[in-house]
């Protein structure tokens, strides 16, 4: 019998796929605890096209981050801290420092995960900055750290 998955269920199948199953399981097991539907015609249809409007959103969501990325790279964020005697600064610029300057600055929130940094900023200057902004779409921008 074929049938609909309503949510995941271990060893059948994940939520909306459809698993073929034996009669008994499905009307012993999935159907009463509303885990499963039978796999009509016009529910495989409905099931089609919810998954490509999700596939559309999603095209639409990679194309609009692309199109972010290209605007934000190469941006500059202006980071003041303070600063010792040796030009060396009192703690360091991390990246949830680099996320607040970015959102006060440009208006682009990002999540400070999204900042990668190899080792926290300890020093005055420009430092080049990854921003993985959506998956498998990444920019740069300059951090300039300056003396209080």
């Amino acid at each position: 019998m074929k049938v609909i998955l309503l949510a995941d269920v271990k060893g059948t199948g994940k939520k909306n796929e459809v698993a073929e199953v034996s009669e008994g399981y499905a009307r012993n097991f999935l159907f009463p605890r509303k885990l499963a539907v039978e796999a009509t015609a016009a529910q495989l249809n409905s099931i089609r096209l919810k998954q490509d409007a999700q596939a559309h959103r999603k095209q639409q969501e990679k194309q609009d981050a692309q199109a972010l990325a290209q605007k934000m790279e190469g941006k500059r964020v202006k980071i003041a801290a303070r600063v010792g005697k040796d030009g060396r600064l009192f703690g360091s610029i991390t990246a949830k420092e680099i996320a607040q300057a970015m959102q006060q600055q440009l208006g682009m929130e990002v999540d400070r995960r999204k900042v990668e940094l190899a080792e926290p900023i300890r020093a005055l200057g420009s430092v080049q900055v990854l921003v993985r902004y959506y998956p498998e779409i990444t920019f740069n921008i300059l951090v300039d750290v300056v003396g209080e």
